[in-house]
């Protein structure tokens, strides 16, 4: 479930209850826009200050409702010293609420099982490292991630469940294929989406199904074994664990490949973003971190959970930004700026970008390959149909960018890489102009700017 801060949270709370929620001052603003740029809110057309609440909202606010229920029925012990709070809550609430989520999956609510272990899980993910952040006894830390395990495995299981009941529907023509429904009328057909599951955590499900089927009990063994080494047991390590996850992205690290500062150092001395960007692929923080610096707020978020933050104690969220949807009116509330995944999904992540979002500004640091090919219809989209107004190409390559958890010997760079800007004009396109300029990243590092300053 994502975290919000007490603001957002009463924002939210009362967008729901009240049917909107509007701003009473800058601060509301602030807080309402970031909350719909996380499309947790929809923005009125024709009042700026006017925000409605949609399905995302209304669903993070019944798992609230369930968690405080959960709560209220708790008999809570007598606290320690040693417990450190969240939200309200510790590790010893979160006991109920895993038992209550353990209740829903035996009777057969395994979507609202789902929901509130998958909630638990984050409450108990964030409880175990606040506890070991504040140096809490060791039997805090270990009670925390106990209860994580217990409701991965709940929340694992019964998205096993809703995958099976899922295909089965689609092998007898109930649900939604890539052709048309064998029988029934449209509005009869299920859909991903009223699984709460999205395409991604379907197809992953199907695979933990799978691996049960082969070997039974392994889901609860591979938690086990991570809790009982002292190591938190989530739910990326469990892919791992249990074989979900293909050798090869085991070895690319997810793709994450931290981008070095002196190309971000390069890119802030020559373009200027709204006071808010998003960085959707923010890994451990390597550009917003940087973004922060030069004071711009950042919203973050990225396919894998590396619980980054911003400065201001905001966890990342954790989606499929092929998933994301724009907003209503066509436009994008922020600036987005990153270092995309390469691979296979790279047109696609630009494509959506340009097609879904539209955003006023968009900078990616790409290989200059990408200038290139004419077989890929979203490299065309965003190279001819949406052409990117400025290309700066780094004369002097970039250090290496070694993905995450390389232990090897450093190695210099073999890649050309450039910061590809595309800005949209006043006539809502994105113009039929680039322009190339060659730059040498060692001239805008801060010793560098340093240095010419006091020449002057």
């Amino acid at each position: 479930m994502a975290k919000f801060g007490d603001k957002a949270s009463v924002i939210i709370r009362k967008a729901v209850s009240d049917g909107f929620f509007q701003c009473a001052g800058p601060a509301d603003r602030h807080a309402a826009m970031r909350l719909n740029g996380r499309r947790m809110l929809d923005r009125d057309a024709k009042d700026a200050d006017k925000f409605y609440p949609n399905d995302k909202t209304r669903e993070h606010v019944a798992m609230l409702s369930q968690l405080d229920e959960s709560q209220s029925e708790a008999v809570v012990e007598t606290p320690s010293a040693e417990i450190v709070p969240i939200d309200g809550r510790d590790a010893s609430g979160l006991v109920q609420v895993v038992q209550r989520a353990r209740a829903l999956l035996d009777s057969g609510d395994v979507i609202n099982a789902r929901m509130l272990a998958a909630a638990a899980y984050e409450q108990a993910k964030a409880a175990g490292k606040l506890a070991e952040r504040f140096g809490a006894a060791e039997r805090l830390i270990a009670k925390a991630r106990q209860l994580q395990g217990d409701a991965l495995l709940i929340e694992t299981r019964a998205k096993i469940v809703i995958a099976r009941e899922y295909d089965q529907a689609q092998g007898e023509g109930r649900a939604a294929t890539k052709g048309r429904p064998k029988n029934g009328s449209e509005e009869n057909i299920l859909r991903h989406s009223d699984t709460g599951l999205s395409r991604k955590e379907i197809h992953e499900a199907r695979k933990l199904a799978e691996a049960e089927t082969r070997t039974p009990g392994l889901v609860e063994r591979a938690i086990a074994a991570r809790i009982a080494a002292g190591l938190e047991p989530n739910r990326a390590n469990l892919r791992a664990a249990v074989g979900t996850s293909s050798a090869t992205k085991e070895e690319r690290g997810n793709n994450l490949y931290e981008t070095p500062p002196e190309a971000v150092h390069t890119l802030l001395a020559l373009e200027t973003f709204t006071a808010t960007v998003w960085e959707p692929a923010c890994g451990r923080g390597a550009i917003s971190g940087m973004l922060e610096a030069a004071h711009y707020g950042v919203v973050l978020s990225d396919l894998v959970d590396y619980n980054t933050c911003d400065q201001n104690g905001e966890l990342q969220t954790v989606r499929d930004f092929l998933e994301t949807e724009g907003d209503p009116d066509g436009s994008s509330s922020y600036d987005i700026v990153t270092n995309p995944p390469y691979g296979e999904s790279l047109n696609a992540f630009v494509a959506h970008a340009l097609r879904v979002h539209r955003p006023r500004k968009m900078a990616l640091l790409l290989n200059v390959n990408f200038f290139g090919g004419t077989e890929n219809a979203d490299r065309n989209f965003a190279m001819d149909e949406n052409r990117p107004a400025r290309v700066y190409w780094f004369a002097r390559r970039l250090p290496m960018m070694h993905r995450d958890g390389w232990e090897g010997n450093e190695a210099s760079s073999r890649m050309n890489t450039a910061w590809f800007v595309w800005e949209l004009q006043e006539d809502g396109s994105y113009g039929d102009t680039t322009v190339i300029s060659r730059v040498d990243w060692e001239k805008f590092m801060p010793q560098a700017v340093s240095a010419e300053s006091e020449a002057a």
